[in-house]
């Protein structure tokens, strides 16, 4: 079968199950399962099974029944629709009982100013309450449940939010660039995630510098910043000392000049927010 077949032919419950994969909160429409590419406490895989698709709100990433096996297995496409057509997964829409209910399985509330104890307790375990002005306190509905929590703004509109049991984007992912003026500085910082901007923001008389700053949101998201970073003479690296960190760090060393990996100041810690945390003297 050719790819069109396939996605219309294979269900996407079938497939995840194949690979020992289970939702951990379902309805009979949709369901939450954890995501392919990472370890996570809080599952954020939703999957469509009327639309037999997927979106990961944690990358931004949507998939289909082919991708999925490319991404578990990674594989080719050809490879992906051999192990496909293998097995016996047939799926048919109109068997499965649709629920009533909105498009998206999320609905921001509320956009205020960060008024909540719990907001506000959580930012002063991060050690970055003085930069609560450059954040939102949202409410939100997700799966018929109403929460709350930190919002930061990307450039498209879309909201990162955390609080101490969440890690999750509402609305479109995307990268977050922050500038002095209205044209490009000489440098840029570029960092992983928010926590770690408003750290840099806390301690910007200590490093001495006015920069313009690049939030990725994710690493996921650096193609979409490969073009600005091309503006700046200087790029400051401010990335999580793990894997995905370095590699990361090594692709933007790679393509780009004059780049400088600020990780050695906070060596022996996960990031830039978990060292100040562990920094008494700041």
């Amino acid at each position: 079968m050719n790819c069109e077949k396939i996605k219309q032919k294979v269900g996407i419950r079938a497939v995840l199950e194949s690979f020992a994969l289970f939702p951990a909160k379902e309805n009979r429409r949709t369901a939450l399962y954890f995501a392919l590419d990472r370890e996570e406490k809080i599952p954020s895989l939703s999957v469509d099974f009327i639309k037999n698709n997927a979106f990961d709100f944690g990358t931004g990433k949507s998939y289909d029944v082919i991708s999925i096996v490319q991404q578990i297995k990674k594989c080719s496409v050809s490879e992906a629709l051999k192990y496909l057509s293998a097995l016996d997964l047939s799926f048919d829409p109109g068997q499965l009982p649709v629920e009533i209910q909105s498009e998206a399985s999320y609905r921001i509330l509320k956009i205020k100013e960060i008024r909540h104890p719990a907001l506000i307790q959580y930012l002063k375990s991060r050690k970055v309450l003085e930069q609560k002005h450059l954040l939102k306190e949202i409410e939100y509905e997700f799966y018929g449940r109403n929460y709350f929590g930190i919002g930061f703004k990307n450039n498209s509109g879309g909201f990162e939010v955390r609080n101490s049991y969440t890690k999750l984007c509402l609305g479109p992912k995307d990268i977050t660039l922050v500038q002095e003026r209205s044209e490009p500085t000489a440098e840029i910082a570029v960092f992983e995630g928010f926590f770690d901007y408003l750290t840099f923001r806390n301690l910007e008389n200590r490093f001495n510098s006015s920069c313009d700053c690049l939030i990725l949101n994710s690493t996921a998201m650096l193609f979409k910043a490969e073009h600005l970073l091309k503006e700046y003479r200087k790029i400051l690296l401010f990335l999580d000392n793990d894997e995905n960190g370095k590699s990361v760090a090594l692709k933007i060393r790679n393509e780009y000049h004059n780049v400088e990996d600020c990780s050695l100041i906070y060596h022996g810690y996960k990031d830039l927010n978990e060292w100040l945390i562990n920094t008494k003297d700041l």
